[in-house]
This record gives C-alpha cells, sequence and structure tokens, in this order.
C-alpha cells in the first residue's frame, strides 16, 4: 500500500507552519499535490522552489463540490500506488476538509496528517470572540437549514465564490432579516491580506471577492428573530407555566383544556371553508398551542415531554410508510391503507370485538362514522346505495311512527336510526358528516343574517315580519 501524507498550510501565511512541515516540504524533491494553489503560502514555497501540481482543474469538470472532492481523493489514491506523495491543503487537514475525510475513509492506501493552523484559531482572533460561548462550524457548499444552532456563533467555511455566497445568503434569509449583519473574513491571520467586512445579508453576495480564504461569521441571533423556531414556542408556554408566569396558564389541566382542543381544531375548519391561507396559519398555530400545552403539563409532572409527542408521532410515520422508508411497493392509496391497518394492529391483543377501541369522545356523528367503518371491515356493510336509501326511507317512517304515537322516547330512538343510516349514505360517497352539517350551519347563518340585512334596508321590523315574507326573502338570499 502506498502512503498520502496530508499537510495542513495553516490559515494564511507562512510563519503559521510548523518548523518540521516546513522542512518536509522544503526537502521533498519531487511533486507535490495540493487541492488549490490559491494560498499564499503556496507562493511563498514556490518561491523557494517548491514544487506544486494543483487539482484547480476538477473543479471545472463537475457541477457539485461532493463530486469535486471524490474525484480529488480518487486522484490522489491512484498516484500513491506508485509512490507515496504528499497532499496540501489549506488550514488544518482536520477542518473543514472533505477530501481529507474520504481519504481517512478507505482502504487502499495509508494516509497520515501533518499539522497546520487552523482558520478557527485565526478567524475568532480576527472577530473577537471566545468560542468557549459556544460555536457552531458549518460547510458553506453543503449548507442545510435545519443544520444551523442561531442560538450560538456561527461559522461557515468553504464560501470560495459568489454562488455558494448567493446559496448560504437564500438559506440564511429563510430564518433572518434580509438585513441581518453577516461578517465576511478573508484570509484570517495573515497581517497583510486578512480583511473583515460586516454586511447586510442581502448583500452577501455582490461586490466582494471569494476565494478559498473565506469564512462567514454571525454572531448569536437576538430572540425576536427567531419567534417562528419551534423552540421559541417551547421557551414561552414554559414561561407562562411557570413561576411569575401567567395564572391562567398556570391553573390549566389535561381536563380543562379539553373543550379548547375540540374548539380550535373546528376553527381550524372554519378558516378552511374561508379558503384563507393567513387564518389557516393563525388557527394551525392555535391548535399547536394545546399541543404545547398538554406536553408542558406532563412534563412538569414527569410524564412525557414535547420531545416524546414529536418521536412518537415521526416513529409511527415511517413505520406505517413502508413503500416510502422501506422496500413495500404499493399499487393505488386503497393499498397504502390496508398496510397502514395491518401495521397498525401488528402489536395489539387480538380485540374481543371488533368495536373496541372506539374514541367515547368524539361528537356523535363521527362516532356514528367510526362505528360503520369498524364493521365494514368485517363485511357487515351494504355496497348498493339503493339499499341505503331504501333505509333512509323505512326510518322516516319509522319516525313517523314513533311520532303519530306521541312517543317522545320513541321518536328519540327513531330520530336517531335516521341519522345513522344517513351517516352510512355520507360514508359511501366519502362524505364526512360532521364536516357537511359544519358547513350547512355556516351557510344558514350565512343567509339568515342576509335575511336580517335586507328586512333592515326595506326598514321591516324582523319580530313583525311573517313567517311568508322572511321566506321570500330567504329565496332572495339563496340567490346571492
Amino acid at each position: 500500500m502506498g502512503q498520502i501524507t496530508v499537510v495542513g498550510l495553516g490559515a494564511g501565511t507562512l510563519d503559521q507552519i510548523p518548523l518540521g512541515v516546513y522542512r518536509k516540504l522544503t526537502n521533498h524533491s519531487g511533486i507535490i499535490y495540493t487541492r488549490t494553489k490559491e494560498h499564499p503560502v503556496i507562493q511563498s514555497l514556490e518561491n523557494e522552489g517548491v514544487q506544486f501540481e494543483s487539482m484547480d482543474d476538477i473543479y471545472e469538470s463537475h457541477d457539485d463540490f461532493e463530486s469535486v472532492y471524490k474525484n480529488i481523493s480518487e486522484v490522489l489514491i491512484n498516484k500513491s500506488q506508485n509512490e507515496d506523495i504528499i497532499y496540501t491543503v489549506p488550514g488544518h487537514p482536520i477542518v473543514a476538509e472533505r477530501t481529507v475525510q474520504l481519504l481517512l475513509n478507505q482502504n487502499r492506501c495509508d494516509v497520515e496528517i501533518l499539522g497546520g493552523q487552523s482558520f478557527i484559531d485565526a478567524l475568532f482572533t480576527s472577530v473577537k470572540v471566545d468560542p468557549i460561548e459556544g460555536f457552531q462550524l458549518l460547510d458553506g457548499t453543503s449548507l442545510k437549514r435545519e443544520q444551523i444552532q442561531y442560538r450560538q456563533h456561527v461559522v461557515i467555511g468553504q464560501v470560495y465564490d459568489a454562488m455558494v455566497a448567493s446559496d448560504v445568503k437564500l438559506t440564511l434569509m429563510e430564518d433572518l432579516p434580509h438585513d441581518y449583519p453577516v461578517t465576511i473574513v478573508t484570509a484570517a491571520g495573515d497581517p497583510q491580506y486578512e480583511r473583515a467586512e460586516t454586511v447586510p445579508l442581502y448583500q452577501l453576495d455582490r461586490g466582494f471577492e471569494f476565494s478559498n480564504l473565506t469564512t462567514l461569521y454571525m454572531k448569536p441571533v437576538e430572540e425576536e428573530h427567531l419567534h417562528h423556531q419551534f423552540q421559541s414556542l417551547r421557551d414561552v408556554v414554559a414561561i407562562l407555566r411557570g413561576p411569575g408566569g401567567c395564572p391562567w396558564d398556570q391553573k390549566q389541566t389535561h381536563e380543562s383544556l379539553r373543550r379548547f382542543l375540540i374548539e380550535e381544531a373546528y376553527e381550524v375548519i372554519d378558516a378552511i371553508e374561508e379558503e384563507d391561507d393567513d387564518h389557516i396559519a393563525e388557527e394551525l398555530g392555535d391548535v399547536l398551542l394545546q399541543v404545547m400545552l398538554h406536553s408542558q403539563i406532563a412534563e412538569e409532572k414527569g410524564y412525557f415531554t414535547v420531545d416524546d409527542v414529536i418521536r412518537s408521532v415521526t416513529d409511527k410515520m415511517i413505520e406505517r410508510h413502508p413503500h416510502v422508508f422501506g422496500d413495500v411497493d404499493v399499487e393505488s392509496a386503497d393499498e397504502v391503507k390496508a398496510n397502514w391497518e395491518k401495521i397498525k394492529q401488528k402489536d395489539q391483543p387480538k380485540p374481543q370485538s371488533v368495536l373496541e377501541g372506539l374514541n367515547e369522545a368524539l361528537p356523535r356523528l363521527l362516532y356514528a362514522l367510526e362505528i360503520q367503518k369498524k364493521v365494514s371491515k368485517v363485511g357487515f356493510d351494504w355496497n348498493d346505495p339503493a339499499l341505503m336509501f331504501h333505509k333512509v326511507k323505512e326510518e322516516i317512517k319509522e319516525f313517523g311512527e314513533a311520532l303519530s304515537n306521541q312517543s317522545n322516547n320513541d321518536a328519540e330512538l327513531e330520530f336517531g336510526d335516521l341519522i345513522f343510516s344517513l351517516v352510512n349514505v355520507a360514508r359511501y360517497y366519502k362524505i364526512d358528516p360532521e364536516l357537511a352539517l359544519h358547513r350547512t350551519c355556516d351557510k344558514f347563518i350565512r343567509r339568515f343574517q342576509q335575511v336580517e340585512a335586507m328586512l333592515i334596508e326595506d326598514q321591516v321590523s324582523i319580530e313583525k315580519a311573517s313567517l311568508e315574507l322572511m321566506d321570500q326573502y330567504w329565496e332572495k338570499a339563496k340567490q346571492t
């Protein structure tokens, strides 16, 4: 096996290279391979007669950095099969060097690491920050929004050019104001060329010359800019429930909050009916608040946290979608549904009744729907809608007979049978009976309020208007 000796060139000047590394480079009689010649130390060593062969041309032959790095590592491995070689990189070989990581994760040649000063030391000196406060080092060429911890100092390396800077800018602007200050640091540690300039985020990729020695720095972001992040909501709820918080929030329990969860869910439905996206977002936020309050109450008692809530639903979604996260093939939504039910029952004890596990808290229209869904799974169902409509007519007749007999108890039962049969029809046609009734109530309210408005416009008192007159206005309202 050949050997590759990876040497770090430090952050900026020849003075940052250890004496032993300097001697190894200057005493080497052959070609030294380098990821890029765009580094001040390269020129200084060339002036002393050291010969370098760079990998800069490989950057031009690929559309993404990962492919570039894989190509460079492959070239180096192949060259090492014939001779031991030296490969130089900016900074320290282990810090923000993807090619070195690829070399370390292969077994075709040995890899030796020789140090050089990391740009991290020089960077924190430049921006005058103590890294003990906590910082995060990220790669600008593969930056992902979910990686960034804005409550720490953030350092983004590998910002080689304006294209990378533009991608970084767009990622950061998903969370930060367009004018948030970002510091661009180049050649940190080089007294001659070091430059640090703070610019508003939207100007990050404009009018600045980027290079291999460019790094971005951001101080911890003020909390006011992070209110859209999950942790901020969690902190707010904990404060409301904690000492010195809100008396109303502090006294809530799972039981006292039950009705609010139902109310907020229906307000989401109203917003959806209005087709108002801003209102939907607001109402979904109110539902999320209920989830957070229940989770905070449980956390205070040591039962579970919102992390457990999220973990539970995440694991469930992965487990119940093997056609997405596994190797199961499905042909239709019906197969997805069948797999879902099969997986759902996998670890459950065999029920004594198909009607076990019904949710007693459901509104009774939805409760009736759930009953029918469960019994339909074992074949207790009609496939012919004509039979369902016949049952509806039969229940109407029986309801009428109960009324004729002046039996309120029987009438109530028969009326329930009638509604239950109508739920069956709705289910067949994939209509949610609860939503259908919800929409009808909304429609009735709108029309009756139109009737009231027309009566006022015509100076007619609603208390004195006859049913016939109001019905005429009702028909007018239906036409609008």
